[in-house]
């Protein structure tokens, strides 16, 4: 399984464990068992592990001495601090990496998930089921073979459930490109670059009662990823999307991605632009049960985030977010959303870093888009946050981390504060510890 370095719940290998297997046949000639010699059948598993990876994200965060279920915009491109919802979200992912001695190989990766979603304090009652769209699911579970004689050593298959060529926004944390579902692909090189092709299903997240008319979306993707463009690397997705049962039942989604060093500077920046119509609305490319859409709908999106290494002490995560409609999106006709956002980082020592983070978000549309009018119309949104993170490793992804925070959010007027979950007031302070640990 590739894992995209930009995704922040990336994680490192650990043990593996590895054996080998050889067998000897007495010599049927001579007799003498001192000639004996080994014979490996192609068939035969010469090294077979295990890897453990893993990912928390717990979320201490008070409002008026409360918990909150909201997330302040932050899915919408409205805010960047470190409030997300997740009160204790774990996710733990075990790989089987087997080698054959004919050159074969399989992944067998399964990974398992708690609480995304949930905004609850629990306590160890050990009943754990108010919040219901935030229990225990398999997320992927799937198998990959290759290194088959037939389709070549670059060539792999694979099928299963997983959520392939996964990217996410570095402040925002919104996944802008994905195939998550059920389905099967193949990936080879073509020219000494990544190709693929893969049919991803998924039942529509609105129409998963059993006895319902099944809305089935269908995803065909065609990527091929790191062509050298002399200032960096560049991805190209296309994603053909239908869905079952309805009238509005097709469309497409295209995005183009820079790979890059920090705009010609030390550190690293990630660079798209994607084009969405009907059932693909969503980013283009950002394909799941969320998905659908009617002939109206078309969407461009871009986006580019990353981290500049300012000096031995000082680094600095940005990013900037561009989503509209071009004629509707999600049913609202006008739609557009932005977000500037930037947070700076400083290595106090090895241990220690401190952080800060601005971002001001911007959502507007027609008059009557999702019901709204007056001052709903426009929002403007600003979230300052101050934290320190005590970890074991001070660098801007060092992990793991505890850090406490402080976050401020003010709105521009108060309809648009309560479109976030304000509702007391334009403005609101945020109280947390964040603790993150991926591996």
């Amino acid at each position: 399984m590739k894992i995209n370095k930009y995704n922040l719940l990336a994680v490192a290998v650990s043990t593996a464990l590895f054996s080998g297997a050889a067998f000897a046949e007495t010599d049927p000639l001579s007799g003498d068992e001192a000639a004996s010699v080994e014979k490996v059948k192609g068939t035969d598993v010469l090294k077979d592990g295990w890897e453990v990876h893993g990912y928390l994200s717990s979320n201490l965060r008070m409002v008026d001495g409360t918990s909150t279920d909201t997330e302040f915009g932050k899915p919408d491109y409205k805010t960047a601090g470190t409030h997300g919802k997740s009160t204790n979200q774990a996710e733990i992912v075990v790989k089987k990496h087997t080698e054959f001695a004919n050159g074969a190989w399989s992944n067998f990766v399964v990974r398992s998930e708690y609480g995304n979603g949930n905004s609850f304090a629990y306590s160890s009652t050990g009943n754990q089921k108010n919040n219901t769209t935030a229990q225990f699911e398999v997320k992927e579970g799937f198998v990959e073979i290759g290194g088959l004689s037939y389709l070549g050593e670059d060539t792999s298959i694979w099928a299963g459930q997983r959520y392939l060529n996964r990217s996410a926004g570095l402040l925002s944390g919104e996944f802008w490109k994905q195939s998550s579902g059920v389905g099967a692909g193949i990936q080879s090189k073509i020219a000494g670059n990544t190709a693929g092709f893969a049919v991803v299903t998924a039942d529509s997240d609105v129409n998963q009662d059993a006895g319902d008319e099944r809305h089935t979306l269908t995803s065909y993707d065609l990527y091929y990823y790191g062509v050298d463009a002399g200032i960096g690397r560049l991805d190209f997705d296309f994603k053909y999307m239908t869905q079952a049962n309805t009238d509005d039942d097709r469309g497409f989604g295209v995005a183009v991605t820079l790979n890059s060093s920090y705009y010609g500077l030390d550190g690293w920046a990630q660079t798209a632009i994607a084009y969405g119509q009907g059932v693909a609305q969503n980013r283009g490319v950002n394909f799941g049960g969320w998905s659908g859409g009617n002939d109206d709908a078309e969407s461009i999106f871009l986006t580019s985030y990353g981290v500049l290494n300012i000096s031995e002490n000082w680094q600095l995560g940005t990013e900037l977010t561009y989503f509209a409609a071009l004629d509707e999106l999600f049913t609202a006709k006008g739609l557009k959303r932005y977000i500037l956002a930037a947070r700076p980082s400083y290595k106090v020592n090895d241990n220690l870093r401190l952080e800060g983070t601005v971002s001001y978000g911007h959502e507007e549309g027609d008059e009557g888009y999702f019901g709204r009018s007056g001052d709903a119309l426009e929002s403007d949104i600003i979230n300052l946050e101050i934290a320190a993170a005590f970890t074991m490793n001070a660098d801007y992804f060092g992990r793991p981390q505890i850090k406490p925070y402080v976050s401020y959010i003010s709105a521009d007027d108060d309809a648009s504060a309560a479109l976030i979950g304000i509702t007391d007031d334009s403005d609101e302070i945020i109280v947390g510890v964040h603790t993150e640990i991926w591996f």
